[in-house]
């Protein structure tokens, strides 16, 4: 059975032992041993594969003279049982980012399209800078990019030592840093028809090959709605993220965000709460007219266990600012008060900034320095 160890699911990437596929093993006096394997199914593709592995490993066994694979195949519940140690050993192996490991990285996503989640991205990081923070912004969305626009950052990317260079904006005393695929591409209005590998491959570029300040509070991250490619890769690089869910008041859209709460889950990440966006009209009398529904963002905060962080009115100033790259969270109104109270809430409570003034390796490198100015002074 320790010699099973050895042998790993090619597709699920763990060994036979660990994923509960191999049940067990018999040896009798003449060295003949019979082991019995369950699949995830019966018609597996990579059968063959498997059972080369765990012949060549047991063979190589002093006294052993046969060896005999029984299949079978995972019941419902070991099977849900094997692929969340799947995932849960994927999450422990993450590569290495060009991220800070003292930066809070926060996903903003959602279960469809059409909720808002760009608005609430860009605001979210403009807030936290007007706070003093210094955020990152990935435009993570590659079909649908947006963040260009609704930030005011445009221009192209440059490269420096081999690193992608973020384009970045001064907001009060904090910074923002942006990376999109629209600051990649020629026109705003050009399509990218990608798929599978090649999306991937952006996002692991946005991971790894950009020039992140070492100094980053926050990384925001634009996700694409729904739970495919982009957002599986993303778990896998990212596992310490954290995910903030947009949904709409209708019931509709509350649903389908639930799916992307229990992505999330399954890939081990916390899900800080849920924004509730165009939740209410407010007219000019002070009515409040509920537009698309109401309740949902309420419902889906109680039935996945997590707060409600906030109800963003329907205001024609978060459109607005938008267009003109100046996010409605750094004016006035209802829409921005709401905006500016969920991110006091982020870094004041739900997600604080790591202090590093009393870690001993800043105290350490604080008093290098002060060493060498010393030093220069006399000098």
């Amino acid at each position: 059975m320790d010699l099973m160890r050895g042998v790993v699911d090619p597709e699920l990437g763990s060994n036979l032992v660990e994923l509960g596929m191999a049940r067990g093993a018999q040896v009798s006096d003449d060295g003949q041993v019979r082991v019995e394997i369950a699949l995830t199914t019966s018609g597996c593709p990579l059968r063959a594969q498997i059972q080369r592995d765990v012949k060549a490993r047991l063979e190589s066994l002093p006294g052993v003279a046969k060896v005999r694979i029984v299949w079978a195949e995972l019941t419902a519940e070991e099977k849900t049982a094997a692929m969340a140690k799947a995932r849960f050993n994927v999450s422990q192996r993450a590569p290495d980012t060009a991220i800070g490991p003292t930066t809070k990285i926060l996903m903003v996503a959602s279960g469809k399209g059409g909720v808002g989640k760009s608005t609430i991205s860009t605001n979210l990081a403009a807030a936290l800078a007007a706070q003093g923070f210094n955020v990152g912004v990935m435009d993570a969305d590659i079909w649908g990019y947006s963040v260009p626009r609704m930030l005011g950052v445009d221009g192209d990317l440059r490269s420096l030592d081999g690193k992608i260079v973020p384009l970045t904006r001064t907001i009060g005393d904090g910074r923002l840093e942006v990376v999109s695929m629209g600051h990649l591409v020629e026109r705003e209005d050009s399509a990218l028809m990608w798929r599978g590998l090649m999306l991937n491959r952006a996002v692991q570029h946005f991971c790894e090959d950009v020039r992140w300040g070492h100094d980053l509070d926050y990384l925001v991250i634009d996700m694409p709605p729904g739970t495919g490619d982009v957002q599986m890769g993303l778990a896998k690089m990212l596992p310490r993220a954290e995910m903030i869910i947009v949904t709409t008041p209708a019931v509709a859209a509350q649903k389908v965000a639930a799916r992307v709460v229990d992505m999330g889950r399954k890939n081990y990440l916390r899900i800080v709460g849920v924004i509730e966006n165009m939740s209410y009209l407010a007219t000019a009398d002070g009515e409040h007219q509920a537009v698309f529904g109401s309740g949902g963002g309420e419902a889906l905060a109680t039935e996945v266990g997590v707060p409600l962080l906030g109800r963003i009115p329907l205001e024609a100033a978060v459109a607005d600012g938008a267009d003109r790259g100046e996010p409605a969270a750094l004016g006035d109104g209802a829409a921005a008060e709401a905006l500016k109270s969920v991110a006091r809430a982020l870094s004041s409570q739900h997600v604080p900034p790591v202090e590093m003034a009393g870690c001993s390796a800043r105290m350490l490198d604080a008093a290098v320095a002060a060493l060498d100015a010393t030093e220069v002074a006399e000098a």
